[in-house]
C-alpha cells in the first residue's frame, strides 16, 4: 500500500511558478510511474503528466506543455510537478497518482493541494 502526500499548492498571480511536491511512503516507490492530475470546480479530473519509474520518459497534456515539467528523485520517494507562466485555467486541486509501468491505470491517489492562479 502506498501512502501519496502532496505539498507545495497556494495562491499565484497569472504568469507566476509554484513547484508541487508529492512524497511517497508504504510502498516501493522506484516500481511505480507517476502521474499529477487535476480537477478545477465543475469539471472533471483530467491528466496533466506522467513520469516513467527511471524519469527518463514524461508526457504532457497539451494544455501543459512547455510551461510544466514533472520529475522524480527516487532516493528521496518524491515527484515534483514544476508549473511557470500560470494561467487562471490552471486554477485546481492537483494530485498525484501511482500506477504500475506499462497500464494507464493508476492504483494509488494523494488527497490533493489547491492551486489558485489569480488575474
Amino acid at each position: 500500500q502506498v501512502q501519496l502526500v502532496e505539498s507545495g499548492g497556494g495562491l499565484v498571480q497569472a504568469g507566476g511558478s509554484l513547484r508541487l511536491s508529492c512524497a511517497a511512503s508504504g510502498g516501493t516507490f522506484r516500481r511505480y510511474a507517476m502521474g499529477w492530475f487535476r480537477q478545477a470546480p465543475g469539471k472533471e479530473r483530467e491528466f496533466v503528466a506522467r513520469v516513467s519509474v527511471s524519469g527518463a520518459v514524461t508526457s504532457y497534456a497539451d494544455s501543459v506543455k512547455g510551461r510544466f515539467t514533472i520529475s522524480r528523485d527516487n532516493a528521496k520517494n518524491t515527484v515534483y510537478l514544476q508549473m511557470n507562466s500560470l494561467k487562471p485555467e490552471d486554477t485546481a486541486v492537483y494530485s498525484c497518482a501511482a500506477g504500475y509501468p506499462g497500464t494507464n491505470n493508476y492504483d494509488y491517489w494523494g488527497q490533493g493541494t489547491q492551486v489558485t492562479v489569480s488575474s
